[in-house]
This record gives structure tokens, sequence and C-alpha cells, in this order.
């Protein structure tokens, strides 16, 4: 079983039809190649300096490592890993077709295997964080190979997508596997994401997010451990918390992806306190039945998971309290961003 990363468009925009249509698509636009029609990398090679006209013999050799896989290296029953876009978790699914080529569904859909997604939404914080670095490659589609990571992703499939308590890790690279570049910006989400559950697991969590709202310029009140009646935090505008917008505050730190109820109750609760508007917070992120009520509950509700968090406290860092700044330590840094070369 090998297993392979693969990416639904730059900024994720073909995600939600890779999951809908049970399929991965090669999003390579205006590739209309059969590629079953192609016997070797280096025909594959020549053939696509000529299709896109391109100057730069690196630029052919790297679209054609990449474009192969799928007609031709791909096997059924192969795992396949989707990083998500929209929040910070992941998509595994198991290949079920054979490679298909159909013009009719036009650019960038030529080029498809069917999948079956054998689990959706699996946070991120439950892989280690060499496969992490892995999955951050700035590739379309490249197999996982490094430090017997097929071995490893297959224990947690068969642990419920957990790592096994003694994992079996070969620190190894092989010799022969490409180089590659990373996410740098995911890479670095991952890094805080790992220290922030270090320091604020449970109801610490409320106090982070707390600490954010404060920054922010929000007048906050915290209930106390217990009970909650459906509400973690009040906040709102001015000095004393008597101005507009109102919010209910509602923090969830499970290991699993919130489902709708969760949502439903918060909405509920935002009336009994005549909140203007609800943020449910949650580390491990949202499940599709959540997330499709985004547009319908806009006006009203926020969703934050680990990724918004940590944005937040980017931007909010120099107003954060010093006790926090004391447990998350961070710094910021401006580099050249030679992926968009």
């Amino acid at each position: 079983m090998t297993i392979w990363l693969f990416r639904a468009g730059k900024q994720g925009e073909f995600e939600n039809k890779f999951l809908e249509d049970e399929r991965i698509y090669l999003t390579w636009d205006r590739l209309n190649i059969n590629l079953k029609g192609i016997e070797s990398k280096e025909t594959l090679y020549r053939r696509l300096i000529k299709h896109y006209d391109l100057d730069k013999e690196k630029t052919a050799i790297n679209w054609a490592s990449q474009i192969w896989p799928i007609a031709h290296s791909m096997k059924k029953g192969d795992l396949v890993i989707l990083p998500s876009k929209f929040s910070r978790t992941i998509h595994i699914g198991e290949v079920s077709g054979n490679y298909v080529y159909d013009e009719s569904l036009g650019s960038p859909y030529y080029h498809y295997r069917e999948i079956k997604w054998v689990s959706k939404d699996i946070p991120r914080d439950r892989f280690d964080q060499d496969i992490l670095y892995s999955l951050g490659a700035f590739m379309t589609v490249c197999k996982i190979h490094r430090n017997n990571a097929e071995e490893r992703i297959k224990e947690m499939y068969n642990n419920n997508w957990y790592v096994p308590k003694k994992k079996n890790v070969k620190e190894l690279v092989e010799e022969n596997e490409e180089s590659v570049s990373v996410d740098l910006e995911e890479y670095i989400y991952d890094q805080i994401s790992e220290r922030i559950i270090q320091r604020f697991q449970g109801h610490k969590m409320e106090n982070l997010v707390e600490e954010i709202l404060k920054a922010k310029g929000f007048t906050t009140f915290r209930s106390p451990e217990g009970a909650d009646h459906g509400v973690d935090i009040l906040a709102a505008s001015n000095t004393l918390g008597f101005g507009d917008p109102k919010i209910c505050v509602q923090v969830k730190t499970s290991d699993t992806p919130l489902d709708r109820p969760t949502l439903d109750q918060l909405i509920g609760t935002m009336s009994n306190y005549s909140a203007d508007f609800g943020l449910l917070v949650s580390w491990s992120g949202f499940k599709s039945s959540v997330t499709k009520e985004i547009p319908k509950q806009f006006f009203k509700v926020r969703l934050w998971d680990s990724k918004i968090i940590i944005r937040e406290l980017f931007e909010n860092y120099e107003n954060i309290s010093d006790e926090i700044k004391k447990e998350i330590p961070i710094k910021k840094v401006w580099m050249l961003d030679h992926a968009v070369e």
C-alpha cells in the first residue's frame, strides 16, 4: 500500500468537489492529454514542453513527476491524503478505481480516479510532526514515504486515526527521495499548535480564547468551571462591557471535530443571553454538517478552529498579556516567499 499526497488546488478551491464526487482530480489546467497513451515520464516531459510552450526544462521535469502517478503509479487500495485548506484537518481515502480520462468534463477535471473516503476531518494534531512536515510539500501530487510513513499511517488507520502508544519510527530518509519545497506557513502553524496543546489543554483553552478577545478590545465575563449553561465566555465592547456587539462564546477542546448539535445549542443560547452574535471555538475543527451552515449563519455565528486561533494570536500578540506570551513565546519574521516565483 502506497500513501499519496494530493492537493485540491492551491487554495483548496476543489476540496468540496473531491469529497462530494468521491474522486481525486488532477487539476492541471488545460491538460487535455490522455495519459494512458504516454509510455514514459520522458515522453510526458517532452509533451509538456510542447503543450505548454515551457522554457525551463526543470519545470517540465517537476510537472511530469507529479502528473505521471495518477495514470501509471497509483494502484487500487493505495491511500490518498488530502490536507484541508479550510481547517487544520486531513481527509484520507482509498483508491477504488482505475485512471479515467474524460475530456467532456472540461478543464481542470479531465483526469480522475474514484476514491472511497475512509475518514474525513481528522485533526492534524493527531499526526507526528515529521509526517506533517512531509504533508507540507509544495506539490500537487507526491508519495509520502519518509521515516516508514506508510507503515505508521497504516497503524493509525487500524487505531482509529490515533498514533499507537508503541509507535514504530525508523529515522530514515531514502537516498533517492526527491527534496521538495515545504509549506513553511503550515509547518509553523503545526509547531505552534503542538505548543498550545501542551500548555492549554482542557479549560485552559478558555483562558487563551478570553485573552485573545481582551486583546481585541472586548470586556469579558468567564463562566466558572462546571455547568456553563451553553456559554463559556460573554464578551462585549467598551470598558464596562455595555456596548455592542454582545457575543456568546462556547469553547470545545475535544480531540474530534464538532457536529451540528453543538452549533444549534449555541444559537439557542444566544437568545437566552440577548447576545447579538455567537462564537463557536473548536480546537479540532468542525464536521461538514457544521461548515455547510456557515453561509446561513454568516451574520450570526463565527467558527474558530485551531488555525484561526493561531492567526488571531499572531494579529493581536502585541496586546496579549505577559502570562500568555510567556507560555507561547513567538516573534514575527519577514522573508522572501520563493513559492510565488
